[in-house]
């Protein structure tokens, strides 16, 4: 399939996705869907509540940290324990503590970053623990982003939801059947599913004897992609046949994790009242995700300057580190999907993108990954964003910001402000903790501007829940493990947090009448102004840094393209 044919089909797909996956999530999160009900009702018995007991935003933010607390916990246990329980066919030992709280962290923010292989180090019974975590934790973004939505539609309310119920329903009537649908797809074109143990073969006529990996790799990868995790049964991830065989799996697989995303933005219009507002933030996506494709394809789809350099010249663009079977400007488009949502999956080696290539991929993450972002991730970041951007229009204007009739003041500034910042200011400064001592400066395989980017590119990774890596980054010390996990989870819980206090406040406000002096924040000046804000943000905050990698690499080549 062409390049420009799957895009054209990947647009249809998620048009119909944005219009019926986001209607319908809008009636889950409402209540209107009960076709689980016989299910539902004695899950809520079981947790103590029901849906009429809804909570304050500081209590639905309490129940949210107990709960991924909790799982991090759980997660961190199974590991350690490994040796000790069963689904083990490999006798695989206990996972070190450092790597441990790492993995931990890292699939309880929904990063899915691996400091292992995980055919090598992780037992089946580890794997099924991360793969709970793969449905868990992208329903607490999603529900985390319903409290941001439900603060712009409610009026006058001290309540914002009740954290236990949305969890339920998203688990219930969003990731699972979607899910064990692509599950079966994923099945059907070949990936492997089983419990059975590692295949060996034995070559009598060479004497060479291979153990082939297998696993429950399916239905992992499908949740792997729907939730936007990213981390993979097996260490090559998506560039493997056994997790994406065919290339329908690598459309299906691009297609999933851009869905839900996507899809949130119906959601929000609709809950709202106001499917513009809905449109306006899908465009503030669009034009995003476009840019960062265009650059990276058009980098991906020439040599690369390092391989030109020792003599060697292609007609198909870069094709080193890629699969044969996806081509230059298709893994380029899934590894701009990958890192424009907080996923991270790789149908190639990333490390062998060409410099602006790399730099597509980077710029993507630093954006905030608003471009369409991580499982409702992305929304909340993005109404972040818009909230600024209210604020900066009301300035111009000389009047009170309103953002579908609530008026944007002090508070909301703040806390808009502190979920912006938070990311960059984590991502910066761990990364001069990297480059600053003798044990982070150890990690990359590379030198120079290089090297740089693999370390700028991990902890970016990591900061913004993302997963993916260059692949050049040793990551597997007691240094990169803990400073890390630190990474991922203020990451995740420093803006999710911020956000759902900025949805509680905005629920208490009432909604002010529009009146000819009103900034509009449904048309092309508010989609121009909350775009210009993102690249702002992520610009200024991350160009020296990004000159001091890719850029200069690129530049190092006596071209910039």
């Amino acid at each position: 399939m062409g390049f420009f044919l799957t895009l054209v089909l990947l647009v249809a797909s998620l048009g119909l996705a944005w219009r019926y996956l986001g209607s319908y999530m809008a009636s889950v999160f409402e209540g209107r869907v009960h076709w689980l009900s016989w299910v539902e009702r004695p899950l809520y018995r079981l947790l103590g509540t029901s849906p009429e007991r809804e909570q304050s935003w500081k209590r639905y933010a309490g129940a949210l940290v107990v709960f991924s607390g909790m799982s991090l916990l759980f997660t961190y246990l199974v590991l350690r324990l490994q040796g000790h329980l069963p689904l083990n066919p490999q006798h695989l030992g206990d996972v070190g503590s450092a790597l441990s709280f790492n993995a931990a962290a890292s699939f309880v923010t929904n990063t899915n970053w691996q400091n292992y292989g995980g055919e090598t180090t992780m037992s089946y019974f580890s794997q099924i623990t991360l793969m709970v975590q793969q449905f868990v934790t992208p329903a607490v973004g999603i529900v985390a982003a319903v409290v941001v939505v439900r603060g712009f539609a409610r009026k006058k309310a001290s309540a914002v939801g009740n954290f236990w119920v949305d969890l339920t329903r998203c688990l219930l009537y969003v990731l699972l059947p979607i899910a064990f649908v692509a599950g079966i797809v994923f099945v059907g074109q070949g990936a492997v599913q089983t419990l059975a143990g590692t295949a060996t073969f034995h070559d009598a006529l060479n004497g060479v004897t291979q153990t082939i990996a297998r696993g429950p790799i399916a239905f992992m990868e499908a949740i792997k992609q729907l939730g936007t995790n990213g981390g993979g049964f097996l260490n090559a991830n998506s560039a493997t046949p056994f997790e994406n065989p065919t290339g329908l799996t690598n459309f299906l697989s691009v297609f999933l994790l851009l869905c839900i995303p996507v899809s949130l933005t119906y959601t929000f219009g609709k809950m709202v009242g106001s499917r513009r507002h809905g449109v306006a933030l899908l465009a503030v996506m669009v034009i995003l995700f476009g840019s960062v494709l265009a650059v990276t394809a058009t980098a991906e789809h020439q040599n690369n300057p390092a391989v030109a350099a020792a003599g060697v010249h292609a007609s198909v663009g870069n094709t080193e580190g890629k699969e044969v079977r996806f081509g230059d400007t298709t893994s380029a488009l899934f590894g701009v999907a990958s890192t424009s949502t907080s996923t991270g999956s790789a149908d190639a080696a990333y490390d062998s993108f060409t410099p602006m290539g790399g730099f597509g991929l980077l710029v993507g993450m630093m954006f905030g990954e608003v471009s369409p972002g991580g499982t409702g991730s992305g929304l909340y970041t993005l109404l972040i964003y818009a909230v600024i951007a209210v604020f900066i229009g009301g300035l111009m204007i000389g009047r009170t910001p309103e953002f579908l009739g609530k008026k944007i003041q002090a508070t909301e500034v703040k806390l808009a402000g502190l979920g912006a910042l938070v990311m960059p200011i984590v991502v910066l400064v761990v990364t001069a903790i990297a480059v600053s001592t003798a044990a982070g400066r150890a990690g990359p395989l590379n030198h120079g501007p290089h090297g740089f980017s693999e370390i700028l590119y991990g902890l970016t990774s990591q900061g913004n829940n993302n997963g993916s890596a260059f692949g050049g980054l040793t990551g597997n010390t007691p240094f990169y493990n803990v400073i890390g996990a630190i990474d991922m989870l203020l990451g995740r819980f420093a803006i999710m947090i911020p956000a759902i206090a900025l949805g509680g406040v905005l629920a208490r406000k009432d909604v002010v009448p529009q009146s000819l002096g009103t900034f509009r924040t449904d048309n092309t000046m508010f989609v121009g102004l909350t775009t210009g804000v993102v690249v702002i943000i992520g610009g200024l905050t991350f160009f020296p840094a990004l000159a001091l990698g890719p850029i200069v690499e690129q530049l190092s080549h006596g071209r910039f393209f």
